[in-house]
């Protein structure tokens, strides 16, 4: 049994990692794709899109619990990597109203996916591999990072306008890539319920009684879900726990879809800015892949406390504000459309702009890592409302700031990060030395 959750567990973060390829890469350059669209009638916006994905996400997880425990957590990911799979290709030949449209059903898919997500990651760990597992699946899913954005910077690091060729080549390929991570999520083995499915062919459900008994119980198990979540959200470690979750929605909007937006509008960059790009989205990829090394597979009899990783993470992300903030033009999130009104403080410089890509991903992995962690320790019989929580809290604050992110300057921007991740950071602490206090631990 052993075996064949480590086996799982490698082939969730493989899953992850080839769908997350095409979805992460789509969504650091759709800002810069769409600018550089020749079809006048498409008026959509990347920072729209991803405010309206992240918006459903979050109404979505109040019911994302009960779709997993009714349809199990490994066909809800199949069926929501399917629908990521229609998101990316619709850029391929992009509409308004498609754009829009299928960022809604990601919205919802993604709720699911991620609820489905931790949910058998704890299913698959206890409490002596959860830290390992963390780092396992998130080493694996931060890759996603490399491969799309390492195209990007090969074929777009000499050019200035995307032409539509270029851009139907790469998300017809990120789109198959996506669609080979789903069947992979075929490929895993349910630890638990295995008779699950065995009940679909009884010719016994025929029988109108005892299909209405089944449907009566589906129903139950749909209400029992969303009680919990309700009643687990209300307790004073989740409500704690969900500032530095907050921060990592945030953050998630900034490097994500903001800062690669930035450096595509640095004009001082010339014609490296959008090849740049991709190069960014490598070196943020290296960045959290390293975290989930360090803190996940070399921490494997949690001999390192969550509160230095944490630790860690504020100081790097604080560096890598402060240099952003030195580098990149105050205009730059919008597309440098007041360009000349803000200039640098310092003359911008592409290895200043990777540095600070690979700080703002190493500061990711290390609250994302400890955060899942933290969860799967509190809440291993609850591991599905919890992620839900998780996912719904992170989430609304990625969409806040995906909509505040077409209006507020760079300045602004990483000022509420600074708040967010310093306030963070103090709660995280506050359920750390809860934790031990019940433990019986010492002070670190």
């Amino acid at each position: 049994m052993g075996d064949r959750k480590v086996i799982n567990v490698y082939l969730l973060g493989i899953g992850f990692m080839l769908i997350f390829t095409a979805f992460t890469t789509c969504g650091n350059i759709e800002q810069t794709v769409i600018r550089s669209l020749t079809n006048s009638s498409f008026s959509g916006s990347g920072y729209n899109s991803l405010a309206i994905i992240y918006g459903v996400f979050s109404a979505s997880n109040l019911i994302a619990p009960s779709v997993v425990a009714v349809v199990g957590p490994k066909m809800s990911m199949v069926f929501s990597g399917v629908v990521y799979s229609g998101y990316v290709v619709s850029f391929s030949k992009p509409m308004t109203w498609s754009f829009y449209i299928t960022s809604i059903f990601i919205g919802f898919a993604a709720a699911v996916l991620w609820t489905a997500q931790g949910n058998f990651l704890i299913l698959n760990s206890d409490c002596t591999t959860i830290n390992r597992n963390t780092g396992i699946f998130w080493a694996l899913l931060q890759s996603s990072m490399l491969f799309g954005n390492l195209y990007v910077y090969l074929q777009w690091r000499d050019i200035t306008l995307i032409s539509d060729h270029d851009r139907s080549t790469l998300f017809i390929v990120l789109f198959v890539i996506s669609l080979v991570g789903t069947v992979i999520l075929l490929a895993l083995k349910n630890i638990k319920h295995l008779h699950h499915h065995s009940e679909i062919n009884d010719p016994l459900l025929l029988d109108s009684r005892l299909f209405k008994e089944k449907a009566m119980s589906t129903l139950d198990q749909i209400t029992s879900e969303f009680r919990s979540m309700l009643r687990l959200f209300c307790t004073k470690n989740m409500l704690l726990l969900s500032m530095p979750i907050a921060y990592s929605g945030l953050v998630l909007t900034f490097y994500s879809g903001v800062y690669g937006t930035c450096i595509g509008a640095t004009r001082q960059f010339g014609t490296m800015a959008k090849g740049l790009i991709g190069l960014s989205g490598i070196f943020i990829g290296i960045g959290e892949i390293l975290g989930g090394g360090v803190f996940g597979l070399l921490c494997i009899n949690n001999q390192f406390r969550r509160t230095s990783a944490i630790l860690l993470g504020v100081i790097v992300h604080f560096l890598a504000f402060y240099l952003i903030f030195l580098i990149i033009p105050g205009d730059a999130p919008k597309g440098g459309a007041t360009s000349g009104h803000y200039e640098p403080y310092l003359s911008p410089s592409p290895s200043a702009a990777l540095v600070s890509s690979f700080l703002l991903g190493l500061g990711d992995s290390c609250f994302n890592t400890q955060l899942y962690s933290i969860l799967g320790i509190l809440y291993p019989q609850q591991s599905g409302p919890a992620f839900a929580i998780f996912k719904f809290v992170q989430s609304i604050s990625a969409a806040v700031a995906f909509g505040y992110s077409n209006y507020l300057v760079l300045s602004s921007q990483l000022l509420i990060l600074t708040t967010f991740c310093f306030i963070g950071t103090l709660s995280f602490f506050i359920v750390e030395k809860i934790e031990d206090n019940a433990s019986g631990l010492q002070d670190f």
